[in-house]
């Protein structure tokens, strides 16, 4: 069993969570925050005036942070106190959207989803869910409600132009699309890192503050960074082996480096020898990803990969890491698999120095080993092109497909709740989705702001900013590189008029459910006597045998989601079991350490983590077995003159922050990157205009001329072109950039994940007059 970590009651630090502070005004007071603006979950400390957040700055003695914080943690108070955030409610009305009382706004969305529902069936209702989701906490408690309560198979999410193949590759090897191995950052002697640039991005699927300190420390202590990625980005920069591959080959370099592990008899699973299959029959499967037949497709060259593996097998201990540009290409899921084989490989999995699964405080009881259910795709497809269903989503590059294209096997998509989405930019294709989602029957947004997609919508629900919302990260805690637990209350209380996001989602989840008028607390009650009913039926569960109503009683909190928070802490793996473990981790012990609670370092579990139904790691599951012909093929194809990749910017996150003036500007513009010798050979000057043309489209952007990307790789970012009408985004509209995911026109698709393919695209390039 996971050893418990004895959680002493103690008050809090002097002042508490919220404090007066000296050189503040005498109506400053400050407030304790986890930033919820990218995966880095740093602490701040918010400097508050009257309802007002004027400052923020990283917090000195939050148990995970120790004080970092970037640009966005810095403009926190910008981005929350954003003029152009709505304040209420909007409903469409004669065409045109208008302020609404949330009273008006809820009757619309029970009277414009119901009948959808009814006359067509719950799968022509679709949900879209945003990348917001996983920041907070209402976006962890609600949608899988709502999911659960409508059954319908139209769900799409932004996890099929990020990371669902990570997803994929997990489920298969390990029965759980949930349990991501990170590297042990902290610990590690070798990183190799593919498709990342952390610097920028401060890390994805692995939640670590200060990502750029960590790998400073890494170096400093002797240990080893290698980046393939190809472009020089800052992360490359600061490697000691920075390896510039061909886009869109990720998969068939890292089976080259498995190829010479086993050719140079360098595998050695070491402890995971009783808990794997399949290591005999890789061999065969990769036998003709020679290090010289991936050297022609991935341009690198092959001494330069037997390095790579020699490397990485020599290693005291090793970590390989992946991440969206080594998922968004053809073949993701199998890079992302390949990540994993390399750690298994080696014997790097599930030890200290290597990847390891961290153990999340609201994770469910740890499970004795044994055999599990397994995961599986294609349970459903789309209508339109068959698509199969990834972890019970469709690709939302199909949603526009999904609602224009009649078909005879089932209706369109009729209506469509997003919540915290952005598609028109986000997926492929936004002018065919744009002109998709004007022909709904009905759409709903829950969204701050009135953007390129919520424009379309007939109602509006705004959440309020973040100031004013409780905070507990459930998504990100399951990646972080140390375990640890933190809980925010409002720092700001709501204003008149304003209503909580939690007690939208709920009640949104009441009107699409035919549910419309109940109290919204009846949602959270919902969960807990069914949640608990379930719990004490298990026999593996702390609180197996005991009375259900006796434990929901027994949960404190100052509303359903706090409840819901409390229950979900005891009964995790650190958790008091109800009282059945005096010393466990309980919502009021965690109140009482507004800095958070340290849980320790992230240790081996396996195979206790396995949910596969042969109870150990499938390293060669059938499915991915019938994708490698695929890759097999691809070594052989011939590379476009011109692909394009997309990049991040530290002060950016999608396209949520081109609103916030602090954020924008200077380096952080919509630009296409051009190597020097691709600008003078078409005839591009920095600074000219030049024509892109996709297979979607063309856009125009401003040409920076620079050698840090290679010779026929051309980049552009990612969440621009905030210029379409009818939209609220006045600091956005000034310098609008260019749609990048305009090129594509959503074809090019992961087959196993449904993943967009948003790097390696071919492209051509014409200079504007």
């Amino acid at each position: 069993m996971l050893a418990r970590v004895r959680v002493p009651p103690q008050p809090p630090s002097p002042g508490g969570p919220v404090s007066r502070t000296s050189g503040t005004t005498p109506d400053s007071r400050t407030a304790l925050r986890v930033c919820p603006l990218c995966e880095a979950t740093c602490g701040l400390t918010l400097t508050i005036e009257g309802t007002r957040v004027t400052g923020a700055r990283g917090d000195r003695d939050d148990v995970f942070s120790k004080g970092f914080i970037c640009p966005k943690g810095a403009s926190f108070g910008a981005a929350d106190g954003d003029p152009d955030r709505l304040r209420t409610p909007l409903v469409r009305e004669d065409g045109e959207l208008r302020e609404a009382t949330w009273e008006e706004a809820f009757d619309a969305v029970a009277a414009g989803l119901r009948p959808v529902v009814e006359r067509y069936g719950p799968h022509a209702l679709g949900v879209v869910l945003g990348n917001p989701n996983v920041h907070t906490m209402a976006g962890a408690l609600y949608p899988a409600v709502l999911l659960g309560a409508l059954r319908t198979h139209s769900v799409f999410s932004a996890s099929t132009l990020d990371q669902m193949p990570k997803h994929v590759s997990s489920g298969l090897l390990y029965g759980d699309a949930n349990a991501i191995p990170v590297p042990d950052l902290d610990h590690t002697d070798h990183l190799l890192l593919i498709g990342a640039n952390p610097l920028e991005s401060n890390g994805s699927l692995c939640t670590a503050p200060d990502f750029p300190g960590r790998l400073r420390a890494l170096r400093a202590r002797g240990g080893t960074l290698t980046v393939i990625d190809p472009r020089r980005t800052r992360t490359a920069k600061l490697a000691d082996r920075h390896v510039s591959i061909r886009p869109g080959t990720d998969a068939m370099l890292l089976a080259a480096m498995a190829y010479v592990l086993f050719e140079e008899k360098l595998v050695d699973v070491g402890a995971l020898a009783p808990h794997v299959q399949g290591v005999d029959e890789l061999p065969d499967v990769l036998r003709d990803f020679t290090p010289e037949a991936a050297s022609a497709a991935c341009d690198v060259e092959a001494g330069t990969i037997r390095e790579l593996a020699r490397e990485l097998a020599a290693a005291p201990t090793a970590a390989v890491y992946g991440r969206i540009g080594s998922c968004t290409v053809p073949h993701g899921t199998l890079a992302s698999w390949l990540v994993d084989v390399l750690n298994i490989l080696t014997g790097n999995l599930d030890r200290p120095g290597g990847a390891l699964f961290p153990t999340a405080a609201t994770d469910r009881t740890p499970r004795p080993a044994g055999p599990g259910h397994g995961f599986a795709l294609g349970r459903w497809h789309s209508r339109v092109s068959r698509h199969p269903e990834a972890k019970g989503e469709l690709p939302l590059a199909a949603l526009a497909e999904e609602i224009d294209t009649p078909t005879e096997d089932g209706s369109p998509v009729r209506a469509v709740i997003a919540v915290a989405a952005n598609p028109v930019l986000s997926a492929p294709d936004g002018l065919r989705l744009d002109k998709a989602l004007e022909s709904l029957d009905f759409m709903v947004s829950v969204d701050p702001y009135l953007n390129e997609t919520s424009r379309h919508a007939h109602v509006v629900l705004p959440p309020p900013p973040p100031s004013r919302s409780a905070h507990h990260d459930f998504a990100f805690n399951t990646l972080a590189v140390r375990n640890q637990v933190r809980y925010n209350r409002p720092a700001v209380p709501l204003e008149e008029g304003r209503m909580a996001e939690t007690e939208i989602l709920a009640r949104l989840v009441l009107a699409a459910t035919g549910m419309h008028g109940a109290d919204p607390s009846a949602v959270d009650t919902m969960v807990v006597e069914s949640t608990l009913a379930k719990t004490v039926g298990d026999t593996a569960s702390p609180v197996h045998g005991r009375d259900p109503r006796e434990l929901a009683a027994a949960l404190t909190g100052e509303n359903g989601p706090e409840r819901r928070l409390d229950m979900m802490l005891r009964l995790g793996p650190y958790g008091d079991g109800f009282g059945a473990r005096p010393d466990g981790l309980t919502l009021d012990r965690l109140l009482a350490h507004p800095h958070g609670i340290d849980l320790g370092p992230l240790a081996s579990c396996l195979p206790r983590r396995l949910k596969t139904r042969s109870g150990k790691i499938e390293l060669l599951p059938e499915p991915i077995a019938a994708d490698l012909p695929r890759l097999r093929d691809a070594l052989r194809e011939r590379p476009a003159a011109i692909v394009l990749v997309g990049r991040r910017h530290l002060r950016s996150n999608n396209s949520w922050m081109h609103n916030v003036p602090a954020l924008t500007g200077g380096s952080n513009r919509c630009t296409l990157h051009v190597h020097p010798d691709d600008a003078a050979r078409l005839g591009l000057a920095d600074g000219s205009a030049v024509r892109v043309k996709g297979a979607g489209g063309e856009v125009t952007a401003p040409v920076e001329v620079t050698d840090t990307v290679r010779r026929g790789v051309v980049s552009l970012p990612h969440g621009w072109g905030h210029d379409r009408p009818g939209t609220r985004m006045s600091h956005a509209s000034l310098d609008p950039g260019v749609n990048v995911n305009q090129l594509l026109d959503g074809s090019l698709l992961d087959p196993l994940s449904g993943t967009a393919v948003l790097n390696g695209v071919p492209v051509e390039l014409m200079a504007c007059p």
